[in-house]
């Protein structure tokens, strides 16, 4: 599951402002730069705006103004066929809740996660296997997500992530459902995971898992200050 070289992310003056009775503003003039390979975790008080930054970043969401770059590619000029289609290959997300289908096996979940890209069979199933044995789960294969623990079903999570050759990973509060052990392991995963060149971007609201990244991201008032950016 080798990477070379991890996503770079940059924002420039991104805004992001949500059509309500009234307008919110969720992000405001927000300058940011992951750099290939980081480990940063992104925190700050509920309703701050870091789901919506993580949103915008993961091509979820489209800025309101300002321009944001992945790699070479300014994301403001694509259309949606185009921002699919790089959110398809240079992504991967992992949420708080798993999202498993219920009826269906760690491996069917992982490998219904390329159908969408168009992997033929033989090669979403030999994709879907070694990304399940990245995340240390080669002895449940054909369990049900029901036969297994919080962590493990998030492990399948991020298996499911992974198998997609991702360049980044973009997590939104993946630790929120486990007990502090199966924290601690999936935050090794983790580190094992960025390890290979994969940039690592986790919102969190977990101290413990802020301090094991590389910089710490705050987020105040829909706004990202450069005096905010703690370096490990």
């Amino acid at each position: 599951m080798a990477v070379s070289t991890g996503a770079y992310i940059r924002l420039v003056g991104v805004a992001r402002t949500y059509e309500a009775t009234r307008p919110v503003e969720a992000l405001k003039d927000c300058h940011l730069e992951v750099l290939p390979g980081e480990f940063a975790t992104v925190m700050g008080p509920s309703g701050s705006g870091k789901s919506t930054l993580l949103n915008v970043i993961g091509l979820l969401d489209r800025p309101t103004a300002g321009v944001y770059w992945l790699n070479d590619e300014d994301t403001s000029r694509l259309d949606e066929r185009a921002r699919t289609r790089l959110r398809a290959s240079a992504l991967g997300f992992v949420f708080q809740a798993f999202h498993l289908i219920s009826h269906r096996s760690a491996l069917e979940n992982v490998e219904l996660g390329l159908v969408h890209r168009g992997v033929q069979r033989r090669e979403r199933m030999a994709r879907a296997e070694a990304a399940l044995v990245a995340v240390g789960l080669e002895h449940r294969l054909g369990a049900l997500p029901s036969t297994l623990s919080g962590g493990e079903q998030q492990r399948v999570a991020i298996a499911r992530a992974i198998a997609g050759r991702p360049l980044a990973l973009l997590c939104d509060e993946p630790t929120g459902n486990l007990d502090s052990r199966a924290t601690d392991a999936l935050m090794a995963l983790f580190h094992q995971l960025n390890s290979t060149g994969l940039t690592v971007v986790i919102v969190t609201h977990n101290r413990a898992v802020a301090e094991g990244s590389d910089r710490v991201i705050l987020v105040r008032d829909g706004m990202v200050t450069p005096d905010r950016l703690v370096g490990r």
